[in-house]
């Protein structure tokens, strides 16, 4: 038998049925029923097995096999819900790299323009930003191979490589006539999912995915935070706006830093021993300061976990508008060597409450709709978990369709500045500061 072993353990396998079963008829009656079951699955495999002869006999090219069948998991796994899937194995090693959020590379932020790799930022510290690679540069060519025909993805992908190998950059800049070549020693890197920064008395912190250094980064700012404003620091605002979310250990954690007790979030399998809880444990990271949260139609799945939880707890006042509504955990179950892995929906999660935000979301305390730019309102409404073929239903009513569009110039942001007037104190509103009578018992 395969051993599984999984990202996301969420509690033992299912036990045997014998414990369920009280006398012999019983028995009886459930075994001629398994035994029905289980030849009809049988039957359907071997019609599965049939087509699967028949496609690569008869089909008008050879078509190959390795590709039929893995079309047939993801078939079965897409007809389950959105969010299962199967991995093959470079995509279960993109995964790794993306939650454990470090990788062997270089150290920049790009994008792709005109078909060329235009670097949006050089990361500090890095090879990069060593080697002197500046925002607005223009990568033409890797290792002599132009980049002209190749995709962003596959562009990231050779800039990435094992630590201490080189790779030679021709960069076009602004300024110059004649393109710059750099040669750059890849070196680890760390993917910043955590940014800050201090508004005059208020910290700012941004926090845009859930990946393995998360936590850590969400320690170093509010310390950083702290030294830097001393005595005048009057709260913290954290962005979890358009934020898809990650590991949920990190979810767990990063809720922690801003409770001194109770639970934080609850995970429901399909069986009802596979239910687990977790609890936060003493030691507030901001002292008790003043948090408000920031959420809009972007922010899912761990990024919901912690706005609920703080929510709940009335610890945190959540401002914006309604989130995206993905209750739904993966457990990530690899499938051996070189088979890449699975993805597979193991559990629903809840609020301390008791609320499941699958296909509803969270709520915000104080709703802030934003003023969208005409041609960008098509592309910056989110629609939300209800709206996606397939999805789990919601207990009760759903709700889909929420505004995802933050302002590129923080001046221009409503929510932000609603954030900074309430803890200041310019604006009044009952729903800040929440009133730790009405949060959930501990």
């Amino acid at each position: 038998m395969m051993r599984k072993t999984s990202l996301i353990l969420l509690g033992a396998a299912a036990g045997v049925a014998v414990t369920l079963i009280a006398t012999q008829p019983r028995i009886v009656f459930d075994g001629a029923r398994a035994q029905a079951a289980a030849a009809d699955t049988y039957r359907q495999l071997s019609l599965f097995g049939d087509v699967f002869e028949r496609v690569r006999a008869d089909y008008v090219e050879k078509p190959d096999d390795s590709k039929l069948i893995e079309s047939a998991i993801n078939g079965m796994l897409a007809g389950l819900d959105p969010h299962s899937s199967y991995m093959d194995s470079k995509s279960f090693r993109d995964m790794q790299v993306q939650t454990r959020g470090e990788f062997g590379g270089l150290g920049i932020e790009v994008t792709m323009e005109d078909g060329l790799i235009k670097v949006v930022a050089p990361i500090d510290e890095t090879p990069a930003a060593k080697a002197g690679i500046m925002a607005n540069d223009i990568i033409t060519h890797l290792d002599d191979e132009p980049v002209q025909g190749l995709t962003l993805n596959q562009a990231v992908e050779k800039m990435r490589g094992p630590v201490n190998t080189k790779i030679k950059l021709k960069v076009m800049r602004k300024g110059q006539d004649k393109p710059v070549e750099v040669a750059i020693t890849r070196d680890v890197i760390r993917v910043r999912s955590v940014r800050s920064r201090l508004e005059d008395d208020v910290g700012f912190i941004r926090i845009t995915q859930f990946n393995e250094q998360t936590t850590e980064g969400l320690k170093k700012a509010i310390a950083d935070l702290s030294a830097q404003a001393g005595d005048k620091l009057k709260g913290f605002i954290i962005d979890l706006r358009n934020n898809p979310g990650g590991l949920l250990d990190q979810a767990i954690s990063v809720s922690d830093a801003f409770l001194e007790k109770g639970e934080i979030v609850s995970t429901r399998g399909r069986n009802a021993e596979e239910t687990q809880r977790f609890n936060s444990r003493a030691g507030d990271l901001t002292k008790s300061k003043p948090v408000i949260i920031l959420i809009n139609g972007g922010s899912a799945s761990a990024s919901e976990i912690v706005a609920g939880a703080l929510q709940d707890h009335r610890r945190a006042t959540v401002i914006g508008t309604r989130s995206f509504g993905k209750g739904s955990v993966q457990t990530i179950i690899p499938l051996g060597s070189g088979n890449g892995a699975l993805r597979l929906t193991t559990a629903r999660y809840f609020t301390p409450s008791g609320r499941s935000i699958q296909a509803k979301g969270i709520s915000p305390d104080i709703e802030v709709l934003q003023e969208i730019p005409e041609e960008l309102k098509a592309r910056t409404d989110t629609r939300g978990e209800a709206s996606l073929r397939g999805h789990l239903k919601a207990e009760g009513d759903e709700a889909t369709g929420s505004q995802s569009y933050i302002p590129p110039d923080p001046k221009d942001d409503k929510a932000l500045h609603t954030a900074l007037d309430l803890i200041r104190g310019v604006q009044k509103n009952s729903a800040y500061p929440p009133n730790p009578k009405t949060a959930v018992p501990n």
